[in-house]
């Protein structure tokens, strides 16, 4: 995982030719992949770039706050984000708010 980067405040009109242009400085990038919503297949504004090596990862963390694509960027070290079980649904317990059964 010390070989992919998290880039974050991303332009929305930023492309992966955008990143591979900015980080591809630091090292041989094996993937610059920004993430798209679900439904409109927009940018969401933010991406992740890896790196062949943690070392050209660690040297493209100096783009930290400079401006790609029209925006000021976050880079940081990609870290894992534990899974929701739950399939993403986000319901309660059951009831409403008053203690009462739903039917």
């Amino acid at each position: 995982m010390a070989n992919k980067l998290f880039v974050g405040n991303l332009a929305f009109a930023a492309t992966e030719q955008d990143l591979e242009e900015a980080f591809g400085a630091f090292g041989e990038i094996e993937e610059a992949k920004i993430i798209l919503d679900r439904e409109t297949g927009r940018s969401r504004g933010f991406a992740f770039v890896t790196f062949s090596s943690a070392d050209a990862a660690e040297a493209a963390l100096a783009l930290d706050g400079q401006d790609v694509a029209g925006r000021s960027i976050r880079v940081s070290i990609a870290t894992e984000r534990p899974r929701n079980n739950n399939g993403g649904a986000r319901r309660g317990f059951g009831g409403n708010r008053e203690g009462g059964r739903r039917f």
